[in-house]
């Protein structure tokens, strides 16, 4: 725990919010998207800006705090929370500034994916950013960022331009291809924290109503479900999008094949065609829709406050 002199300075120096254990907002500050995550850090300061976060940094330096950062706080595995040290909270920075003539946008690392959406497609762009509307941009971007523009655009990290980082030593740093660009490269899925990113800048690019939805089969068919939508990918052109798994939803179980066609939509029923004449699913549920509307369609398997655990690997092949 931090002494209350210790606690007093850090408060003293933050334009944001100290929050400490017997502070009544403390049980809903340290909470985050996965219900398994139960840690009690000393303190939560929930930063307004990148002075609150130089601060942060150097106190924690100071003084042999261990640090976290969250920004969303959608991470599984809950690393956005540290027991009994200083979590640097940027959930509530959430700026979000497009230039629709430059196709630029820059973020805050609070901002969630639909927040970020609704901002571009204001002016009918986008770029790849993640499949789960509460999604942190932050660490979805930093950790690479899959998501349904990927085959067009790559990864969410491939659309950074720019980012500021203030760094472990507590030095407030731009990087880019041409300024810092060794922490540039680390900082677009290197796998490590570089620093905390207090803001982000984005290429963006035009993206219309997307052709989009769902199959769903019992699930003993799940082998030849993939196996299917495997063999369609091969040939898919890079407007498609697919997600393929079971899911229990109200005690109800399935085999879902997820499809996103963010091309031109009067090619998209032609192109899904063959996917969508596969077997005879329970549930056939397609349509045109705003890119937005869909990057909420798989809220709802995936929802806050429930217990997650989640694996992931790469593979060069999807082997039967």
């Amino acid at each position: 725990m931090l002494t209350n002199a210790q606690a007093a300075a850090l408060r003293a120096n933050l334009r944001g919010q100290l929050i400490l254990p017997q502070d009544s907002p403390y049980d809903g500050a340290r909470r985050v998207f996965n219900a398994m995550i139960d840690k009690r850090p000393a303190a939560i300061a929930r930063c307004t800006g990148a002075a609150d976060v130089v601060e942060c940094v150097k106190f924690a330096r100071e003084h042999g705090v261990m640090v976290s950062v969250r920004g969303g706080g959608h991470g599984v595995a809950g690393m956005a929370i540290c027991n009994d040290g200083l979590v640097i909270d940027l959930s509530t920075m959430k700026t979000v500034r497009v230039d629709p003539k430059r196709r630029v946008a820059r973020a805050d690392p609070g901002v969630l994916l639909g927040e970020f959406d609704r901002e571009t497609q204001a002016f009918g762009l986008a770029t790849t950013m993640g499949t789960f509307s509460v999604t942190g941009i932050a660490g979805l971007t930093l950790g690479g960022g899959i998501g349904w523009l990927m085959g067009k655009h790559g990864f969410a990290c491939d659309n950074l331009i720019s980012a500021d980082v203030v760094t472990a030593d507590g030095q407030f740093l731009t990087a880019s291809e041409n300024e810092n660009a060794d922490l540039f490269w680390a900082l677009r899925g290197g796998g490590g924290n570089f620093g905390v990113v207090t803001s982000f800048e984005y290429q963006l690019h035009e993206q219309g109503p997307v052709y989009a939805g769902f199959l769903a089969y019992p699930p003993e068919q799940f082998a030849s479900v993939q196996t299917h939508m495997r063999d369609f990918a091969k040939d898919a052109p890079d407007e498609v999008a697919l997600q393929g798994g079971v899911i229990t939803k109200e005690g109800v179980t399935m085999c879902v094949a997820v499809a996103c066609y963010s091309g031109d939509v009067k090619k998209a029923e032609q192109v899904l065609k063959p996917l969508r004449a596969f077997g005879k699913p329970l549930v056939e549920q397609f349509d045109v829709m705003p890119y937005r509307v869909f990057q909420c369609f798989p809220d709802w398997w995936a929802e806050p406050n429930k217990q997650h655990y989640w694996r992931s690997g790469f593979f060069s092949e999807l082997r039967p």
